[in-house]
């Protein structure tokens, strides 16, 4: 009886000791905000509401669903006991896809520079048994293979998934989407480097009208970037998101292409500059193409005799220059054999998950 009194004032005490946290308030029925959303920010243990979101062809918020696993598996033939390298971590489920196939055998490598999202996934791996023993996590750029090699040797696989992931873009404070409110910044790291904002304080006018068509082929990059730098001139930066929504909205509707436009047609120009102007940005402020060429060009030397890697690429930048150096390394003789065309996600994935739809993949096999 003792013991049950002493047990019972020991969890009263730890109830008084732990405060109670209460639920996220939000307006209305549905949560609309990303940190209001705290089921789906939770999928371990709302597992229920994340499925009838992704059921409906939505991305949970906080979360990322890994495109064309299957294709991926399918090429790579993961055999027990093997090296693999996932270079792009992200949320981790590529990684921990190829981590099942390994069977405890092997070793898996996994590297990212986003210093906020890589301690998440490192503890959601981890509880669910992928421990040091078997996962070697690195916050690194991935443009440090040569480093990574040098120090953990050749690797029998290699995953390059380029695209950003969905809890970096749904994130307000990341400022990666112009759809809600939030700082300019679209930095991968963003403990590192200038942010989007600070970027189009420090560029001139011609640069930035050069950086969106490099970058995105943006058809108004012109008025674009005059918007931007007048406001400037007036004393406006753009320091956030809607402010850089609001320069695309302003410049389209002083264009003569879009002055007769309905406004259904007119919101649809805007969705699509707005995207194209957030990417252009986003890829200069991390460097993307210099990035992916110094991986790119450091990739023989880090694959094992016989090594394959595939590589998803999200636009026509990227896709270019992995097509090109592929094509060169088969040329030379680097490579065995490479995609003669490049392999799409399927329709169904495509419909369950829409931001799917831009990717392409290409591979490789190490001669």
């Amino acid at each position: 009886m003792n013991e049950f009194n002493n047990h019972e004032n020991k969890t009263e005490q730890q109830n008084q000791d732990t405060p109670h946290k209460r639920r996220v308030r939000y307006k209305g029925t549905h949560p609309r905000k990303f940190n209001e959303k705290y089921k789906e920010l939770n999928p371990e243990k709302y597992g229920d509401t994340v499925q009838k979101v992704i059921s409906k062809g939505s991305t949970p918020a906080g979360m990322h669903i890994s495109i064309m696993v299957k294709e991926i598996l399918d090429f790579i033939q993961i055999q027990p006991g093997k090296k693999r390298l996932d270079a792009t971590l992200g949320y981790g489920g590529h990684t921990s896809k190829m981590l099942e196939q390994l069977q405890g055998k092997g070793h898996m490598y996994a590297l990212d520079v986003d210093s906020i999202e890589i301690v998440k996934t490192k503890k959601r791996l981890e509880e669910k048994g992928f421990g040091p023993e078997i996962l070697t996590i690195i916050q690194t750029n991935f443009a440090n293979i040569d480093e990574v090699a040098k120090e953990h040797g050749t690797f029998d696989f290699m995953l390059a998934d380029l695209g950003v992931s969905s809890m970096q873009i749904d994130n307000p404070e990341r400022g990666f989407s112009y759809k809600v409110d939030g700082p300019l910044d679209l930095r991968l790291d963003p403990e590192k480097g200038v942010s989007a904002a600070e970027k189009l304080k420090e560029i001139t006018r011609d640069e930035f009208e050069w950086m969106l068509v490099e970058n995105s082929d943006e058809p108004c990059a012109a008025a674009i970037a005059k918007e931007v730098f007048e406001l400037a001139r007036k004393g406006k930066t753009v320091e956030t998101t809607k402010d850089l929504y609001n320069a695309v909205e302003a410049a389209l509707r002083k264009t003569s292409e879009y002055k007769k436009a309905s406004e259904k047609e007119f919101k649809e120009a805007v969705k699509k500059t707005c995207q194209r102007t957030f990417q252009a940005l986003r890829i200069d402020v991390n460097s993307e193409f210099e990035v992916l060429e110094a991986f790119l060009t450091k990739l023989p030397d880090v694959l094992s005799s016989g090594g394959r890697v595939a590589i998803l690429t999200f636009h026509s930048g990227e896709d270019r220059m992995v097509k090109k150096l592929f094509k060169q390394y088969a040329k030379e003789g680097i490579f065995s054999e490479i995609s003669t065309d490049v392999i799409r996600p399927s329709a169904e994935e495509c419909n369950v998950n829409p931001r799917a739809r831009s990717t392409k993949m290409r591979w490789a096999v190490k001669a």
